[in-house]
């Protein structure tokens, strides 16, 4: 098979190097890729929201299957375009992506469907949402949500009234986030611990992946500015048989079957991003995508073959089916640049990327890298995912860490408490 990943993050890197270990594979290409696929896929210099090119492109080569990495290309359509030339995609419709574009939309769809989330208001205007503040339905403290895509950023936790009307005026005003914060939601703060839970589905049957665990913030101990994710293990170790059952009945088949009865056939992946409070588990967000970096521990478990999973979703012939995985612990530690998730440099050189991907057990996923004249270099906020699975997650841990310590790079960040039982309590 000649398959196509779309998108240039480590999650890409991390699906297109487990598609590479398929014995169906033929052709790998990556659009546009990065210094990182280049050694197992052909890199293909198209953007991830180029979506008619990236079309022309999958006719030209006649592309047997083409997986989709990024949110954007998703909420723009790709898969309506795609389907409509005859082409086979793995990933939700535009219609259906609404429920990661737009927060409101998710929102809603949960409150009319009874899964459980938080409390909240939807604000057109900053004045609307000073009124929500003024209404006295919301303690302190609170969240802030821009209702479109904000690359994972744009959730606020104000501690205060202070830094409520400092939110708002950020997202409505200040325009921080563009498009995005013309609405926004005002909302309930949960407590508990924060996991997330991924799943494939088919439009009616549903394959679960193993769970995992992201660590957003950009400090140990949780502290700090949101990211997209600073590192990831897999199990999560809040999550047992118990509750795994009690989330797919409350929250992911509801999910699915729901969407499905409005016109919403839900095909590709749910990601479910919760909190595990004293009520029972609740929905943060939901994602039409797989996680980045969650992808990069899960892939390192899956033995199944990738693209006979992915081909089930895609021909909706999941029933039955069922993923092969490894009883070993996975995790991966972002390494990324100084000043992230917020102003940063690139164009710094990056020391000893080779040398600690010769490791014997250590994988390292590129997401914001860029390669001239045989030297590494950052490109992005988050730069390199370490990764490993070992029989547990403390060996699994030291290997990561021990690889990291022989990597460098001016301003390099990275937590050193990936794994903690203690992250996600809030």
């Amino acid at each position: 098979m000649k398959v196509l990943v779309v998108g240039s993050g480590g999650r890409e890197h991390a699906l297109a190097w487990k598609l590479a270990q398929s014995s169906q594979l033929e052709k790998l290409f990556c659009a546009p890729g990065n210094p990182g696929t280049m050694d197992i896929a052909e890199n293909v210099s198209i953007g991830d929201s180029d979506i008619k090119k990236l079309a022309e492109f999958a006719e030209s080569k006649k592309i047997d299957m083409t997986v989709v990495g990024p949110e954007l290309p998703l909420t723009l359509g790709i898969v309506d375009e795609f389907e409509k030339r005859g082409l086979r995609i793995f990933g939700p419709d535009q219609k259906t992506s609404e429920l990661e574009g737009s927060k409101v939309f998710a929102k809603q769809f949960m409150e009319r469907h009874n899964i459980p989330t938080a409390q909240a208001r939807v604000a057109d205007s900053p004045e609307q949402a000073v009124e929500h503040l003024d209404s006295g339905q919301f303690a302190f403290p609170l969240v802030v949500k821009a209702d479109g895509l904000a690359a994972g950023k744009g959730v606020i936790i104000c501690k205060d009234r202070g830094d409520a009307e400092a939110a708002i005026h950020l997202i409505m005003v200040d325009k921080k986030f563009g498009e995005s914060g013309k609405r926004i939601l005002v909302e309930e703060f949960l407590r508990g611990r924060e996991t997330s839970f991924i799943v494939l589905s088919d439009g009616t049957d549903v394959l679960p992946f193993v769970t995992t665990m992201d660590h957003k913030a950009v400090y140990e101990g949780g502290k700090g500015p949101n990211t997209g994710g600073m590192g990831a293990i897999s199990p999560s170790p809040f999550i047992d048989e118990a509750l795994f059952l009690k989330i797919m009945e409350s929250i992911v088949f509801p999910t699915v079957t729901h969407m499905h009865e409005e016109g919403r056939k839900y095909k590709g992946v749910l990601y479910v991003g919760l909190m595990l409070t004293e009520e029972g588990p609740k929905v943060l967000e939901y994602n039409c995508r797989f996680g980045d970096p969650e992808t990069q521990p899960q892939v390192l478990r899956i033995e199944s073959d990738f693209i006979d999973i992915l081909l089930s979703v895609v021909e909706e012939d999941a029933a039955g089916k069922q993923i092969d995985w490894s009883p070993n612990a996975s995790a991966c530690v972002v390494l990324a640049s100084g000043g992230y998730p917020l102003d940063y440099e690139k164009g710094k050189k990056i020391q000893g990327l080779e040398e600690a991907s010769r490791i014997p057990g250590i994988t390292i996923f590129h997401a914001g890298t860029a390669y001239k004249d045989g030297e590494y270099y950052t490109n992005g906020g988050r730069v390199v995912g370490v990764c490993a699975s070992e029989e547990n997650l403390n060996k699994t841990l030291d290997k990561i860490y021990k690889a990291t310590s022989g990597i460098s790079f001016e301003g390099m960040h990275f937590r050193k408490d990936i794994g903690s039982v203690k992250e996600g309590e809030k």
